[in-house]
């Protein structure tokens, strides 16, 4: 499961038991050959722990933080990956376990197998999985199977325009929901608090630490401050915003929020739920749970896990056939 800013390797036996993993910071900006090489090392020194060899492994699921073809395995043009696009992952990857099939999906539908398979989701025919970290965006679940659409970038939530005067985003747009409401978005507004001398508590947190994460400015509500809440809030509105229009488009029966900025308050999710009702038509919403994913931060390592069982039969050869 790589993230932006993380990344974790778990091994597991063809029960689907987690055996062994490890987890670290990375980076992914530092590039494939960087980040690759690291999984691949952290991958092989848990395979000696186990006495085993790469000939050992037979299928890896690898979810990472941009939209991917996935029939090829391509990362095509991801914003928050520079260096990524088009790269080999799925042969680089195979150079060290020859034996293994390679599986390359978005981290965010990885979060939503994950959950449709062990999670919140089990018995959900549709639902969303919204993760709220770095960037932001949507696993989409379509009568019991994760939909990707034609070229596997649905889900890509992120870059909705929610302020045609906002900021440019990542992607070179003007105004994205993720420019707005991901956790680098909220930090900046916590910076310019501690700043204006409006957030005392975040002033002291940045002196000490001379930077601020979005869950420094959870901490800053957690301990009260008003202007801190109302970052989180606001926050909560415009992905609650991006949320109705998808709600009434897609009627789903669940919503799972994941990804680590989205634990940074519960003022998050109250105003997201508020946000969805109060937008979207009443039979749309007349259903709907909007909830935390019951997987935590296991689910995207969970899906990564379901995709690698489901093709770790299928013969290199055939043609690779969507779950």
């Amino acid at each position: 499961d790589l993230g932006a800013t993380s990344l974790e390797v778990a091994l597991a036996n063809l029960a689907g038991v987690i055996i062994a993993r490890q987890g670290e910071a990375a980076e992914v900006a530092d590039g494939p050959v960087v980040v690759l090489g690291r999984i691949i090392a952290i991958t092989e020194a848990l395979l000696v722990q186990q006495g085993c060899a790469a000939a050992h492994v037979y299928a890896i699921g690898l979810g990472v933080p941009g939209p991917v073809e996935f029939a090829t395995g391509l990362l095509i043009a991801p914003p928050l990956m520079p260096g990524w696009d088009a790269q080999p992952i799925r042969a680089m990857l195979q150079a060290s376990f020859p034996q293994a099939q390679v599986l390359i999906d978005n981290d965010v539908n990885m979060m939503a197998l994950g959950e449709l398979r062990a999670g919140a989701g089990r018995d959900v025919e549709n639902f969303l999985c919204l993760k709220i970290g770095t960037g932001i965006g949507a696993g989409i679940v379509c009568q019991g199977q994760i939909y990707r659409g034609s070229d596997g970038c649905a889900g890509d939530v992120g870059h909705i325009c929610v302020d045609r005067n906002g900021p440019v985003c990542r992607c070179g747009n003007i105004g994205c929901l993720e420019a707005l409401a991901a956790g680098p978005a909220i930090a900046a507004r916590g910076l310019a608090l501690a700043d204006s001398g409006k957030s005392p508590w975040l002033a002291r947190q940045y002196a000490a630490q001379h930077t601020l994460r979005a869950e420094d400015i959870g901490l800053a509500a957690a301990a009260g401050e008003h202007a801190a809440m109302e970052i989180i809030q606001d926050s909560g509105r415009l992905i609650g915003e991006a949320l109705a229009s998808i709600v009434n488009f897609f009627n789903p029966r669940l919503i799972l929020l994941g990804g680590g900025v989205s634990l940074i308050g519960h003022q998050l999710l109250s105003s997201v739920r508020q946000t969805v009702l109060q937008r979207s038509l009443p039979l749309s919403n007349r259903n709907l749970r909007i909830e935390y994913v019951g997987l935590g931060r296991d689910a995207g390592l969970r899906g990564a896990l379901a995709l690698a069982l489901e093709h770790v039969f299928v013969a290199h050869h055939a043609p690779l056939a969507l779950p």
